[in-house]
């Protein structure tokens, strides 16, 4: 072939020699905990490596030993997860949060200031607010809208500014769909390097997943998944994703050995499989998503709609800079405020026939909650009022059923609010 194949064709073979598995189309499942050696020259080249005792030489690859260490399905499902992002390298987790968790706990120590920004997925919010603090880790936040020069004013303020050691960002956020500026922040965390320490710059990439993103080429060092969301695409695997350089990736991998939070074969057989589909599911739920969000911009009963294809440059300048500079697509994620609060929006979601009333996002059905009572429960109640996540706000995770049939059964849900 002249020209490099583009991800969505190199998932199905990517990263899988077929004569190493007796043939097989598809890279069986090696359900197996632990690996024979050859010679014990080689367990022992094999342990040097993974343990990070010395650098690889050219040429070598990383030996299998046991699958809290590496497994053939994880690498093989590593290698095909770093064409969308163009990454060195990646690391799978057996959860989306296992991932977060693991990139603050390899990167911050005692005395380090995370900043972040807001809103973030309330599991996020959970560990930064409440579990890091017991690290000694302390934490800053800043909104959407806020300039470079504000954001560098809450570093300052917060009189940790030379203890900055990562920004993490959630970008669209969940549940608003607000846009943080990618480059933006790589700008604040290289205002607060200096030599001898890089602020890292880690992003949640989740609802945009890796199609309609790429972080890394915006000045990111990692971006992370849930892989449970458009990655494993079936509602049916938890899993998380990190990916970036080889070098922080080692890190994250060591760590990850050491925790034992890694993904298991079957996950890693599962995911490989949903990468097939990928692209052909994400493109016809953005597809979906922009008629859903048609029908809900002209509903008498809806607010505010919170979807990427409704900024303007009129009324959202900078919000729509930076969907044009960072966004592939509009998504398949969209929030609205329902009239009536609370009690109107609990019949909306009880009264959904098609649509279903689960938390989560980006699987092939259709699902909807309620974020200020579900996913961001436990987010302070005045951080969730100052960001707009009211008792009416909803939010849609659009899917690849036919359009017609969510229009129709949003409309039966709406006339019954």
């Amino acid at each position: 072939m002249s020209k490099k194949p583009q991800p969505e064709s190199l998932m199905m073979s990517h990263g899988y020699k077929p004569e190493l598995s007796e043939g097989a189309i598809k890279p069986p499942i090696f359900q197996t905990s632990t690996f024979t050696f050859k010679t014990a020259e080689e367990g022992k080249a094999f342990f040097e490596v993974a343990y990070g005792l010395r650098e690889q030489s050219e040429g070598e690859e990383q030996g299998l030993i046991y699958s809290r260490i590496n497994n053939p399905n994880l690498e093989i499902l590593e290698d095909r997860l770093t064409l969308w992002d163009e990454a060195e390298e990646c690391a799978v987790f057996e959860s989306g949060m296992s991932a977060i968790s693991t990139v603050f706990l390899e990167f911050l120590k005692p005395g380090d200031l995370l900043l972040v920004s807001a809103p973030l997925y309330g599991g996020s919010d959970h560990f930064v607010s409440k579990i890091l603090p017991t690290f000694g880790i302390h934490t800053a936040a800043f909104h959407v809208g806020q300039s470079q020069r504000e954001i560098m004013d809450i570093v300052e303020a917060s009189g940790m500014a030379d203890r900055l050691a990562m920004i993490h960002i959630e970008t669209p956020a969940n549940p608003t769909n607000d846009l943080i500026d990618i480059a933006g922040c790589r700008a604040v965390a290289d205002h607060f390097s200096t030599p001898e320490k890089r602020v890292r710059l880690a992003v949640d990439n989740t609802y945009l997943g890796p199609l309609w993103q790429h972080p890394l080429k915006h000045g990111a060092d990692l971006v992370i998944y849930s892989a449970t969301k458009y990655i494993g695409g079936h509602s049916d695997v938890i899993a998380g994703a990190c990916l970036g350089s080889k070098p922080l990736i080692k890190r994250v991998k060591v760590l990850r050995t050491f925790l034992g939070n890694m993904a298991g074969p079957w996950t890693g057989w599962l995911l490989m499989r949903s990468l097939e589909t990928l692209k052909a599911r994400m493109d016809l739920q953005a597809t979906n998503a922009e008629r859903v969000a048609e029908m809900l911009n002209n509903h008498p009963k809806v607010g505010r709609v919170y979807y990427l294809g409704n900024l303007t440059e009129q009324k959202d300048p900078d919000q729509y800079r930076i969907r044009e500079e960072q966004c592939l697509s509009n998504g398949a994620m969209l929030s609205f405020d329902i009239d009536g609060g609370e009690p109107a929006a609990f019949r909306f979601l009880n009264a959904l026939r098609l649509i279903k009333l689960a938390v989560s996002l980006g699987s092939t059905e259709s699902l909807a909650e309620h974020p200020a009572t579900m996913t961001h429960a436990d987010v302070d109640e005045a951080v969730k009022a100052n960001l707009n996540i009211t008792a009416s706000m909803l939010r849609l995770s659009v899917g690849v059923e036919n359009w017609r049939d969510l229009c129709d059964d949003i409309e039966q849900a709406l006339a019954k609010a």
